[in-house]
């Protein structure tokens, strides 16, 4: 650097040093504590969506979903487990992707969907709902769409 440009960078340098702020301060109070919560009126209570979703999940009954052959042959815990596998993969499931259910006593069961289609401002999906029990195989397709309270119901169906 010349002799020129090192003359104009001091001076630079401590006039802008200079012009940090020095003025007066703001005095800030802090606000009293508020040791009980405010009085809030009573709204209507709303559901969340989470609490929707469980809703829709304890109504939703598995039987229209599941082949009439096999729907007697299972118990309250195959019926849950049914109903949880057939819920969520209608709600969350990718096209094609099966999702799989264990009951008791050897019971089991997958439940695959394909992509949602839209029919009368509702969400629909074809699902396949596959069921073993007592050694035998039971299917059923069909389309399924979801109401405007989140439960699902059976619009079509067909043994597989």
């Amino acid at each position: 650097m010349n002799h020129f440009a090192r003359a104009l960078i001091l001076p630079a340098l401590l006039a802008l040093a200079a012009c940090s702020s020095t003025g007066p301060t703001t005095r800030v109070t802090q606000a009293p504590l508020v040791t009980t919560a405010p009085q809030m009126a009573s709204l209507p209570a709303t559901p969340s969506p989470a609490q929707s979703t469980a809703a829709a999940l304890s109504t939703t009954d598995v039987t229209p979903f599941i082949d009439p052959g096999a729907v007697g042959r299972l118990t309250e815990q195959d019926r849950s487990q049914a109903s949880s596998a057939q819920f969520y993969a209608l709600q969350f499931g990718r096209p094609g992707a099966p999702r799989a259910w264990k009951g008791a006593a050897g019971t089991s069961g997958q439940v695959s969907v394909g992509p949602y289609v839209r029919v009368n401002s509702l969400d629909c999906r074809e699902f396949t709902h596959a069921v073993s029990v007592g050694g035998q195989s039971f299917s059923r397709k069909g389309t399924a769409c979801r109401e405007l309270d989140g439960r699902w119901t059976v619009v079509d169906a067909s043994a597989g």
